[in-house]
């Protein structure tokens, strides 16, 4: 795509062919007649490639003015139709939106929508659904397998998700350090592995027919006690028209005790992350009662919340936009220490960040560059990190391994399921990923539409789920593409 920063990036050798013309060595005005037309990208991290001070809607109709297709009130009409074909609800109204206003999964439905906005014969997916929950994965799936049926649209799908490829791709390249490791049809490198590192990964999926074993979740009493937790969000269409109400969380109650991890898990948009950025007040509550050890964090001064969030702290969705890109790691990992003072003497720092870099799997050198020198997956990483600084009893994790390939994905939820062991820590676990979270929550809590629709522990809400949407969740998981009966990790 020509998105190499060169400087200081170069290429070396090699040459990248479409249809007998070498991209690589295109002049400026036949790149931006190639890049969207011919071949269009959907990048991994969405929020960091939609403009913050535009609409959605400009932002879309901008790709067909610049390719001169449509404008005015043409591009418009089509920028809604691409945003209705993607699954965004509501698009007459939500094409007014500016893109903080969407979940992560909703901004990446938007990104696809522009990429497939000029109809490109080639699609790069660089993964694609890693910030959609498993519902709405398997609608992106389907409409992209839809694009490959009914236009003949070639795709590159780049994805850490082992079940997604042996879902989509006819092939498969597997890379290690920069290289090509193993290669061949799909279901004969996931059925019959002929690399170590091919086998690794494979082996490294949560089974299939496990779950939780955690005896250290206490019993005593809740450390958190939710009740009828609520928040409404006033939406306007226009300067003139009328203001909708949106009830994005809707009387949620739910109590945790010490050591015990609860996942949430729901669609897009259903208020999973809603919930968790009112539990630490960085966003307000329209009316409810959270309870932290007996006292109400909505009604904390500010005293009190500062020493609320040392003991909660929280893991985003986004880690690029959760991190100040001027900072390198160590003063992104330190900077809790600054603020509390107490919890570690300033002499000691580098070899606590350096441990800290260790237990994510990052190494001590890592912690002199900045966040742009990392992969979304090692950001998150970082992330983790972070939060573990100041000791925390609960963190809040919200897609916290959803940008990690499975090898790492199992390392860090190993890690923390160790923490949880061996300090006490509590886990509210966000996630669109039902077989992570199967593994890892002692109880599982599905929403919809900003309402609790089941609550159950871990192994009775897969082995006997009560709702339909529920039923739904646990049935849309992706299947290998040469036998859909069966799900990849029988493989193991």
């Amino acid at each position: 795509m020509g998105l190499i920063d060169m400087p200081p990036g170069e290429i070396v050798s090699g040459r990248v062919v479409y249809r007998g013309t070498d991209v690589t060595r295109m002049s400026e005005a036949q790149r931006l007649r190639f890049n969207g037309a011919q071949v269009a990208v959907i990048f991994q991290d969405p929020l960091s490639h939609l403009n913050p001070v535009f609409t959605i809607g400009w932002q879309l109709a901008e790709v067909y003015t610049v390719h001169n297709q449509a404008n005015g009130a043409e591009a418009r009409r089509r920028s809604i139709e691409v945003l209705r074909r993607v699954g965004i609800p509501d698009p007459e109204t939500r094409i007014d939106w500016y893109p903080h206003q969407f979940s992560g999964g909703q901004r990446q439905r938007i990104m696809i929508g522009m990429a497939i906005a000029l109809g490109p014969e080639l699609l790069i997916a660089d993964e694609p659904t890693t910030a959609l929950d498993v519902s709405v994965q398997a609608q992106i799936l389907d409409l992209l397998k839809e694009l490959q049926r009914d236009e003949g649209l070639a795709i590159v799908m780049i994805t850490h998700d082992l079940e997604v490829a042996a879902n989509m791709a006819d092939r498969v390249i597997v890379m290690k350090a920069g290289e090509i490791v193993e290669q061949g049809r799909a279901k004969e490198v996931f059925t019959n592995p002929g690399h170590a590192y091919t086998k690794q990964l494979i082996h490294a999926l949560p089974d299939a027919d496990s779950y939780c074993d955690n005896d250290g979740a206490s019993r005593s009493g809740p450390i958190l006690d939710v009740r009828q937790l609520t928040k409404e969000f006033q939406l306007s269409s226009g300067m003139f028209r009328a203001t909708k109400t949106l009830r994005a969380v809707d009387s949620v109650s739910f109590k945790l005790c010490a050591g015990e991890t609860l996942g949430i898990v729901g669609e897009s948009g259903s208020g999973k992350s809603t919930i968790a950025k009112m539990l630490l007040r960085l966003t307000d509550a329209t009316a409810g009662t959270v309870l932290y050890h007996g006292q109400d964090v909505l009604q904390m001064d500010r005293d009190a919340l500062l020493k609320f969030r040392r003991r909660v702290q929280m893991v985003f969705q986004d880690p690029f936009s959760s991190m100040n890109p001027r900072m390198n790691v160590f003063s992104i990992i330190s900077e809790p220490w600054h603020i509390h003072p107490d919890i570690l003497e300033k002499p000691r720092w580098s070899a606590r960040v350096a441990e800290l870099l260790g237990l994510v799997g990052l190494k001590p050198e890592h912690a002199s560059r900045f966040p742009h020198q990392f992969s979304g997956g090692q950001r998150q990483r970082i992330a983790i990190a972070r939060a573990l600084a100041c000791d925390p009893e609960l963190i809040v994790c919200d897609e916290a391994v959803s940008a990690l390939d499975v090898s790492i994905q199992m390392q860090i939820i190993d890690l923390l399921a160790d923490l949880r062991d061996r300090l006490g820590l509590a886990y509210i676990f966000i996630t669109h990923d039902l077989p992570i979270v199967r593994n890892f929550a002692d109880r599982i809590m599905v929403m919809k539409a900003g309402k609790i629709v089941e609550s159950q522990t871990t192994e009775a809400l897969f082995r006997r789920p009560e709702t339909s949407y529920t039923q739904m969740l646990i049935a849309a998981a992706p299947k290998p593409k040469w036998e859909q009966a069966d799900s990849l990790r029988t493989l193991r």
